[in-house]
């Protein structure tokens, strides 16, 4: 069902789950994963219907996402809760493809927060923390260098995509890199966090809350995940976006500084996530004509640098959190 999606076809299935007829307005909108399409309906109002890639969640863990959100949209969070079908259902299947529908909201991505913003971001992550340290994710990723780290580097090497020796300096990098990060996390408390909370998913309109949306990278993980992803730099070089942020942050929830020694080990995770990422999308012949580039011998050159030079960076900024 999900590549031979048509117009006709999500009109059909809108209709379906809402017991409202539509207008006939069906627009795709950008996602590199899923599928998602803007939907109008008869009396006016628009919804978003977001058909999930099948294969990559599996339903159980879709449809914890989906019950978080509504949990935080319970709570009074600023998120964009998922529409109950007239059963009442959340998420739905069309064939084997997961879909759920949502209201439009409008907004633009974030973009440079004012020195005001940054603590209403610092209330809005520990509003999101308190709710999400309440219970784990069902059958998601575990943000840890023995856990994501692990298996995303292991999904790496066992694709083929690297190519003779260069696989060796790869498996050799990553290994330093687990044993330069595992004594990082040593006590580290983890909670469900948004896991992918960079600007790009919190929508802003002036005079409004923000909106966290894209809840896709859910995990289980280290609270500051959630905070270093936002700031303009490294912290070190942006105290004043962070103890502003901090300040709001401690409005509902205390901030625990130890674990900024995290933020370059996270960093480092990141960036292999991100390669793993685009391996899959090579893997399912997505991602070919969006980066041309990926994959050649002189990508992966530059990928173990760039790891081994953030490993020197986690040598030189782990010695724990910052001042005050």
């Amino acid at each position: 069902m999900f590549g031979s999606l048509t117009p006709d076809c999500v009109l059909d299935l809108v209709e379906a789950a809402l017991g409202q007829r539509c207008n006939g307005i069906c627009r795709s909108r950008a996602s590199y994963i899923n599928r998602v399409y803007e939907v109008g309906l008869n009396d006016g109002s628009f919804v978003i219907a977001k058909f999930y890639r099948p294969g990559r969640w599996s339903r159980e863990a879709l449809q914890d996402e989906l019950e978080f959100v509504a949990e935080l949209a319970a709570d009074e969070l600023p998120v964009v809760p998922p529409l109950p079908g007239c059963d009442g259902e959340r998420l739905r299947m069309a064939g084997d493809t997961p879909f759920a529908l949502f209201p439009r909201v409008g907004g633009r991505p974030l973009e440079e927060p004012a020195p005001e913003e940054w603590q209403q971001l610092g209330r809005l992550l520990a509003r999101l923390h308190s709710v999400g340290a309440r219970h784990a994710p069902c059958d998601r990723v575990t943000i840890a260098p023995d856990r994501s780290l692990a298996a995303h580097a292991a999904f790496m090497l066992q694709s083929g995509l690297i190519p003779g020796r260069l696989c060796e300096d790869f498996h050799d990098e990553i290994e330093a890199l687990q044993e330069a990060i595992m004594p990082l996390f040593a006590g580290i408390t983890l909670i469900r966090i948004h896991g992918d909370c960079h600007r790009g998913n919190i929508l802003h309109r002036p005079g409004g809350a923000f909106h966290l949306i894209d809840f896709d990278d859910m995990s289980l993980g280290p609270a500051v995940q959630d905070v270093w992803m936002l700031l303009p730099g490294h912290p070190s070089d942006s105290r004043a976006e962070l103890d502003a942020l901090v300040e709001g942050y401690e409005t509902f929830r205390p901030f625990d500084w130890d674990q900024l020694r995290l933020v370059e080990a996270l960093r480092a995770m990141r960036y292999v996530h991100y390669a793993a990422w685009c391996a899959r999308q090579q893997l399912d012949q997505g991602f070919v004509q969006t980066a041309p580039g990926w994959g050649t011998p002189e990508y992966w050159r530059q990928e173990i640098e760039q790891l081994a030079r953030q490993r020197e960076e986690i040598g030189a900024t782990s010695g724990g959190g910052m001042p005050d």
